[in-house]
């Protein structure tokens, strides 16, 4: 009787120490996490698997060295092992979440430039998955080890791994595609976490970057899932990539009449009167001459994707109300009879020299010249976007 009051006493005592052990370290990271995040957020967080461990460390020594010999001792350490494993597990688990959330908190993404910050957030959500998925892995690997007959069994499981082997990787083809794309995209830093991307004809924001799929939130609050290959098998466009600054046009159809210059001044009076335009481009050209219309491209520039698509709307409202109020004439309009020609009438010619800047695309003002040069062909030819595209033999 008094071996097993011994032992009570022991586990007790283990118990109740580790307890204090504890919630004494707890009680310190709190008053340091006063100051500290990282202090505060490890109290907060590894709270409860150190208190299991070492708990469970505790009891499990307490039965070997007091508990003497009794019916179901084995069972009892073996089971105190494996908790002692899993609690442990959880305590590394902890850890890492924590040293990545303070690496999530540190480069938030709710700042203008934000472009490291995302591919650092991309990263650390994967290393994430992949770091709970492994120790999910492990743990239940080591705890199995535990029992003598699986460990009996290695050596037939290993002479048969190589079937096995083969059998799971025809099998789960599709899913470690989609893992190992995943992997890809978190560090080739194609996309990343709140990318601008044009996908299936969707426009929308990459909301989430999992190791299997990758979920796209559309303009309209819809959510479009794609397998994480489909971004390594297929074109798509990332209007982010390198920075958020994006071009945009705005096109109206007008009356052959119509006087394109104060059309033109109106387009730079809309872009210097909003704070949607970057002050980068501003530009409006004929892109179009045929049939009974000819129509005016409006190119103009913004910080990002949302301004430019406010910017478009309001530069083609502008300019729809402008021409109402100012120039009649200039709205389209179907003709039924030929005008007749105006003898003596010489045409106006503008030379491109004196061509206003606002004109050009590919030249004139900083930004355009630089265009021109990164788009020029090898004998210095600028094409435009309906030149036709040569074929070589």
């Amino acid at each position: 009787m008094s071996s097993v009051l011994t032992a009570v006493l022991g586990v007790t005592v283990a118990a109740g120490a580790a307890i204090v052990i504890v919630e004494a370290s707890h009680w310190v990271m709190m008053r340091v996490g006063r100051r500290s995040v990282l202090a505060a957020d490890l109290a907060k967080t590894m709270h409860k698997p150190f208190l299991v461990t070492l708990t469970l460390i505790a009891v499990q020594q307490a039965i070997r060295v007091y508990g003497g010999e009794f019916p179901g001792r084995a069972g009892v350490v073996h089971a105190l092992v494996l908790g002692c494993i899993a609690a442990f597990a959880w305590l590394v688990a902890a850890l890492l979440l924590v040293c990545e959330d303070m690496a999530l908190a540190r480069w938030s993404t709710d700042v203008p430039d934000n472009l490291r910050r995302r591919r650092i957030k991309t990263q650390v959500v994967m290393l994430r998955r992949v770091t709970v998925a492994t120790i999910v892995i492990l743990t239940a690997g080591v705890m199995l080890m535990t029992f003598p007959g699986i460990r009996a069994l290695g050596a037939s499981v290993l002479a048969s791994a190589g079937l096995v082997s083969v059998i799971a990787a025809l099998a789960a083809q599709s899913t470690l595609g989609n893992v190992f794309a995943g992997i890809q995209l978190a560090f080739s830093d194609a996309i990343r976490v709140d990318d601008v991307v044009v996908v299936e004809s969707e426009w929308g924001r990459i909301e989430e970057i999992t190791l299997t799929y990758i979920a796209v939130q559309i303009w309209d609050d819809r959510r479009l899932i794609l397998p994480t290959s489909y971004f390594t098998t297929k074109p798509f466009q990332n209007w982010t990539r390198n920075t958020s600054a994006v071009l945009g046009t705005a096109e109206v159809d007008v009356d052959w009449s119509t006087p394109i210059e104060p059309l033109r001044a109106e387009l730079r009076r809309v872009c210097e009167g909003s704070e949607l335009w970057d002050q980068r481009v501003c530009v409006l050209q004929v892109t179009e001459a045929t049939g009974g219309m000819i129509r005016l491209r409006a190119l103009v520039s913004a910080a990002d994707a949302g301004a430019l698509w406010d910017l478009r709307c309001l530069v083609r409202e502008r300019l729809v109300g402008w021409m109402w109020a100012n120039q009649r004439g200039a709205l389209p309009r179907m003709r039924t009879q030929l005008d007749e020609s105006d003898d003596g009438v010489a045409p106006v010619r503008q030379s491109r020299r004196d061509a206003s800047p606002d004109a050009r695309v590919f030249s004139g003002g900083d930004d355009g010249e630089a265009r021109g040069a990164a788009f020029g062909g090898v004998d210095g030819h600028v094409p435009s976007p309906g030149d036709p595209v040569p074929t070589g033999r």
